[in-house]
């Protein structure tokens, strides 16, 4: 495939090993240039799929990346469901707006499908690119400033019969992959680990620490059983009043409400830190409940994983509804065509079926709109309240928004 807009050609095509180094070379200088540690290089490099990444290149230079990792996400109901994981998308600065980025994404699209795989999933370093390409905000994550000299931990009974260790991160990887791996049904958003990844859970490169210490880890157990894991850091800083160090928190999972508890105590407690910095957390999880002061944790929402339905009749099939529902969406997706027109989802419980129908509609949305509500976490009415969802039958809306929602708020466990 090749592209042309105004004086130059690109040609694009499936990423070879050989030209793996340039390939990556061109993604980080369109990230801003900065160097990665050689052993942050080869993690990416071992986890490429060279016959799901592609580059566009000018003659003999790359000025153009993308790639789509093979992953499964969970969606309401617990199924796991196979997701492209859109992932090292960028432009070279010499060649914007010669539709390089467009190209790609067409390319993309057009494999995903191939492979049928029903959803393409992203994290967007500017949320502005993907709308145009059917990609709607579908999660949202917390960022975590807490004064723990001010706030307080009410924990649950039977946090006292937790007993915490400390553990080498890389020595402890496998019990803490095992509970991440029974946490993964339980939300939808949460992506199950495939091979190789693990390892990147536990990278520690030293020019990633901005400042604080080298990657530690307490396991949680109850008896034998390892039921939680927080994995930090500790920032030191310390003035004339003496220690204000921070404790900075990359993945606490914990099996229920006693293990999160004790977990989250222990960071409170750690001796001179008087503060928990944390990113990327669920909106809702139990300790938000077990603080004094909601208002001194310092919450900040931000965007988190968009979702793009590549096949919105095996996408909507795959998941359960909240309550019985059964409505005709008109669907309008310009990028991706053979989604649009209309559908007759119908569904509860226990399974779903959507199908191409002649029927009147009763909302009319695009695939975006679709996308965001997708994995519960985004209601069809405040899309509605936008003027974003179009109701043609009264009612229809609110029937939806209700059987699209989750009992558990939606979060992106891991980056990529």
């Amino acid at each position: 495939m090749t592209t042309s807009r105004g004086s130059g050609t690109t040609d694009l095509r499936v990423l070879r090993p050989d030209d793996w180094d340039q390939w990556y070379d061109n993604l980080l200088r369109a990230f801003g240039g900065m160097p990665e540690s050689a052993e942050e290089r080869e993690l990416w490099r071992s986890l490429t799929e060279y016959d799901r990444f592609v580059g566009a290149w000018d003659g003999d230079a790359c000025v153009g990346s993308a790639g789509a990792f093979t992953f499964r996400v969970t969606v309401p109901g617990g199924a796991s469901v196979q997701a492209a994981g859109v992932t090292m998308v960028g432009v070279a600065g010499t060649h914007r707006r010669r539709g390089v980025l467009t190209s790609m994404m067409r390319r993309q699209l057009d494999d995903v499908r191939s492979w049928g795989e029903p959803l393409a999933v992203l994290t967007a370093s500017e949320p502005a690119i993907y709308g145009r390409f059917g990609y709607g905000l579908g999660t949202h994550s917390l960022t975590l400033d807490i004064d723990t000299t001010r706030v307080r931990l009410a924990v649950p009974d039977g946090a006292d019969d937790v007993r915490l260790r400390y553990a080498v991160p890389a020595e402890a990887l496998d019990v803490c992959e095992a509970v991440y791996a029974r946490r993964v049904p339980e939300r939808p958003g949460m992506l199950a680990r495939m091979p190789g990844w693990a390892p990147a859970m536990v990278l520690d490169p030293e020019g990633e620490r901005d400042g604080a210490s080298p990657l530690q880890c307490v396991v949680a157990e109850r008896g034998t059983e390892v039921v939680g894991f927080a994995r930090f850091r500790v920032k030191p800083d310390w003035d004339v009043t003496g220690s204000n160090s921070s404790v900075v928190v990359e993945d606490v999972e914990a099996l229920d409400a006693a293990s999160q508890g004790a977990l989250w105590r222990f960071l409170f407690d750690i001796d001179l830190t008087s503060r928990i910095v944390a990113r990327g957390r669920p909106i809702e999880e139990p300790w938000h409940h077990m603080v004094s002061d909601i208002r001194r944790c310092g919450l900040r929402r931000r965007d988190g994983l968009y979702v793009r339905l590549v096949d919105v009749g095996a996408a909507l099939e795959a998941r359960t509804y909240q309550t019985p529902v059964d409505v005709v969406f008109d669907v309008e997706d310009a990028f991706c065509p053979w989604n649009s027109g209309r559908w007759r989802l119908t569904g509860d419980t226990k399974g779903a079926v959507c199908r191409r129908t002649g029927d009147a509609a009763d909302l009319a949305l695009s695939v975006r709109e679709l996308g965001a509500a997708y994995l519960g976490g985004v209601p069809l009415a405040g899309l509605g309240a936008a003027g974003r969802v179009r109701e043609i039958r009264q009612g229809a809306l609110a029937e939806a928004s209700v059987a699209f929602g989750s009992v558990v708020a939606p979060w992106l466990s891991h980056g990529f």
